[in-house]
């Protein structure tokens, strides 16, 4: 919908033709099968079937196509498709609504959407699917596949399994009191919403991502008996600390996006080589640096570019600093 919205021509296919054509009732595609001149292609299916799916999107389509996906997984996905005009991707972004009907043209805007550039990736591929994203409002945030791994099982990944078993021990217990259900307000909604989305989409995502996920579960499990023996022990003054860093830690999350009058331009002299964008990218974003915008200016003989990079102004220094350990040669200039 919001590529319609845009000004692209969508085509889609899915393995449930009536998904498939209420897609197209509905506005979010103008027609089913796939275009031979595809420009860009979006892999949204279930973490085990998007190899498959975008390798055989990159075989038989176009020589300049450009695939990516929208898994909650990367490291086994961009490892098994290893391609240079194929970018993992995952929007941070989605409600537990389901298929067509769930969709809303405006559910990206203000999300952070990653992408997972790696040596390997054509740049002119990662160029034209960051425009794509960032068109559709989204702030791109470029990691390491298996650094977003690591922090979407912190992020995303444990907390929708500590909601569905949260929403699971309600629900057991109010088969012996009946009321209790009835009392759910609304901290035990906000916390337990993500419970509600669809069950079969998330086997996949815990089995590829075991490695990450189990360490956090474990220090989750460590944290929660530390809370237990605080309320056993009545330790209410250590009890009271910790509610309060975690009150600080959630009113201090940072904004999405920056606003334009908060954006400083830094320009990175680069050698045209394979890798560099990749390189330059995944280390602001793992540095949470906002890039608002790139582009990549190539000089007249090939072997010389720079990469010009809008970001916000507060981060100019860090992003400076950490680019010159890295042997890179940045200016920044503040933009008005």
């Amino acid at each position: 919908m919001a590529l319609r919205a845009g000004g692209w021509h969508v085509t889609a296919e899915d393995r449930d033709q009536s998904r498939a054509r209420r897609a197209v009732e509905l506005g979010a595609a103008d027609a089913l099968g796939r275009d031979i001149d595809t420009e860009v292609a979006f892999v949204a299916t279930p973490v085990s079937a998007i190899a498959e799916v975008a390798l055989d999107l990159l075989e038989h389509g176009g020589p300049d196509l450009v695939v990516s996906d929208v898994g909650g997984v990367k490291g086994p996905i961009v490892t098994a498709v290893a391609h240079r005009r194929f970018v993992g991707g995952h929007p941070m972004a989605g409600s537990e609504q389901e298929g067509p009907d769930g969709a809303d043209a405006d559910l990206f805007a203000g999300a952070t959407w990653v992408l997972t550039p790696t040596a390997g990736t054509d740049q002119g591929a990662y160029a034209l699917l960051r425009s794509i994203v960032t068109s559709l409002g989204a702030d791109v945030v470029a990691l390491e596949p298996d650094r977003h791994d690591a922090l979407v099982a912190v992020v995303s990944h444990v907390p929708h399994l500590t909601a569905a078993t949260l929403m699971a021990l309600a629900a057991d217990a109010s088969l012996e009191e009946g009321a209790l259900l009835r009392l759910a307000a609304g901290g035990f909604r906000d916390m337990t919403r993500i419970a509600a989305g669809s069950p079969t989409i998330w086997p996949d995502v815990f089995r590829d991502n075991a490695s990450a996920v189990l360490p956090v579960l474990d220090e989750l499990q460590r944290r929660i008996g530390e809370a237990r023996a605080m309320v056993a022990g009545g330790e209410w003054r250590r009890l009271e600390e910790l509610l309060e860093r975690a009150r600080d830690a959630r009113v201090n999350l940072p904004p999405r996006v920056a606003a334009p009058g908060q954006l400083a331009e830094l320009r990175v002299p680069v050698s045209d080589r394979a890798g560099v964008l990749a390189e330059v990218t995944t280390l602001l974003g793992g540095l949470g640096v906002n890039v608002a915008d790139l582009e990549i200016a190539h000089s007249a003989e090939g072997e010389q570019g720079v990469l010009v990079l809008a970001i916000g102004a507060g981060d100019a220094d860090k992003a400076r600093a950490a680019l010159v350990e890295h042997g890179y040669r940045p200016s920044v200039r503040r933009l008005q």
